[in-house]
């Protein structure tokens, strides 16, 4: 971009800066750095501008590599929440489309800043992730001269495979069990049989007194947390090898908001960057032609020429919803919406038929031969399909339930709960995974293809 293009897309961020604050937008100041292509690909891989090495970034590097090559996917921005938020722009995109850019992060950092659960987890993890990612990949580094590539890549490899295994509803920061049951001081009572033995002549009466007490189980219950649970309960896991299990944690949980309102947040940052550019009197008229453009590419149901879609447009969805609710509600019944809801209550609550029927929207189901049939219009159906990826972070449910005597740990798959199938394949590899970090046998018990009792047994770690 020349000295003069960047000179006028500073001059319209400002302007525009200005007018989302006097429309009632309400967000942490945003840092925007204009950076190269491959740059912002690596960021949009790595999810973070500095992250901690591992082999799995460069495979999805090279798989986004070859989408944009085939014109099947564009990086406009990476914005990431927090005080301050910070954006990244693509450096030789057109001026108006990191205009659009920047209106469009606006109303990204109002969502983060106003969106409750985007409050409960930057409470938690704090609002300087950059700075916290790059001190994490430090220590990695310093890990790998100290201890080598094989023994750290291989904790990385049981830390990133359970990337999504935490329990949401759990702090980020939570104490250890109780290492003994809790003792009750009140004795017992003594019961019938008893009472009448001691009411023999020459007998008295006593009260049973409670036993001392006992260690505890551990876990006490399921534990779904394995990140947590594996930092802090393998047999010999070392201080660094617990770091690593905590780090994966810890950006896990600051992802978990831009994840569960996906199609929320970025349907409020498309409403808003139209709104702000049609609103935006200051913009030379090509500027804005151009820039609506970019924001029709952008929320169309459907990728390149194709008339029909086979995936939820995020943007698409989220924008259709949001405009809807706000021409039938009104822009303060959306903001309450917005501070209060994630995709499973927006999506439940705001997806009504009407709008699914406007939008074609319809569950599909796929035949060996590469057939394609619509299997349901319902809005039940409808609502359940789009959000059944988001369960559970979209992993299955997997707790850990015991430790043996031996020290071996057992996970169960929760598959009623969950409603998801393992792929054992993949499962087996994760399973070797931990029992290199747990250093004894690990067993997972889940169900076949056919719903009968299957048992996983990882190798001799």
């Amino acid at each position: 971009m020349s000295s003069t293009s960047n000179a006028a897309l500073q001059d319209y961020s400002r302007r525009i800066e200005q007018l989302a604050t006097k429309l009632g937008l309400d967000y942490y100041p945003v840092d925007f750095e204009l950076v190269p292509n491959n740059f912002m690909m690596e960021i949009a891989v790595y999810g973070l501008p500095v992250r901690m090495p591992h082999w799995s970034f460069g495979v999805r590097y090279i798989h986004q590599l070859i989408r944009q090559g085939m014109g099947h996917s564009r990086i406009f921005e990476v914005m990431f929440p927090g005080d301050p938020c910070h954006a990244y722009l693509v450096n030789n995109n057109t001026v108006p489309e990191n205009t659009l850019v920047v209106a469009h992060v606006l109303g990204h950092a109002d969502f983060a800043k106003n969106n409750h659960l985007f409050a409960r987890f930057m409470t938690m993890a704090g609002g300087h992730i950059l700075e916290q990612a790059a001190a994490r990949a430090h220590r990695i580094d310093a890990a790998l001269e100290e201890f080598g590539q094989e023994r750290v890549e291989a904790v990385l490899d049981a830390a990133l495979a359970l990337e999504p295994h935490i329990d949401v509803n759990q702090e980020l920061h939570r104490p250890l069990y109780p290492t003994h049951r809790p003792r009750n001081d009140k004795p017992l009572e003594a019961d019938a049989f008893r009472k009448r033995y001691h009411n023999l002549p020459g007998e008295k009466v006593n009260r049973i007194e409670q036993p001392a007490s006992s260690r505890a189980a551990i876990p006490p219950q399921p534990e779904y947390d394995l990140l947590w649970f594996i930092a802090n309960y393998a047999p010999d896991l070392e201080g660094w090898e617990r770091d690593i299990f905590l780090a994966v944690r810890e950006e896990s949980f600051y992802f978990y908001p831009v994840f569960a309102c996906q199609i929320m947040n970025e349907g409020w940052a498309s409403y808003w960057h139209a709104r702000l550019l049609r609103e935006a009197d200051f913009l030379p008229s090509d500027l804005y032609l151009s820039a609506i453009k970019a924001h029709s590419d952008v929320v169309r149901p459907y990728a390149a020429d194709n008339q029909l879609a086979l995936a939820v447009n995020p943007y698409h969805l989220g924008f259709s919803i949001w405009e809807h609710l706000i021409e039938n509600k009104g822009i303060d019944a959306a903001r309450q919406i917005c501070r209060e809801e994630d995709d499973f209550g927006f999506i439940r609550n705001y997806l009504d038929q009407e709008l699914a029927e406007k939008l074609e929207l319809f569950v599909y189901e796929s035949h060996d031969d590469g057939g394609i049939k619509i299997a349901d219009r319902d809005i039940h159906a409808i609502r359940e399909a789009i959000l059944a990826p988001k369960f559970n972070y979209g992993a299955p449910r997997i707790a850990a339930t015991q430790i043996h005597v031996d020290a071996s740990l057992e996970l169960v798959h929760d598959h009623q709960s969950d409603g998801r199938g393992l792929d054992l394949g993949r499962a087996e590899r994760v399973l070797e995974y931990i029992a290199r970090v747990w250093r004894r046998p690990v067993s997972l018990h889940t169900i076949g293809m056919s719903g009968n009792a299957r048992v996983i047994t990882s190798k001799k770690p």
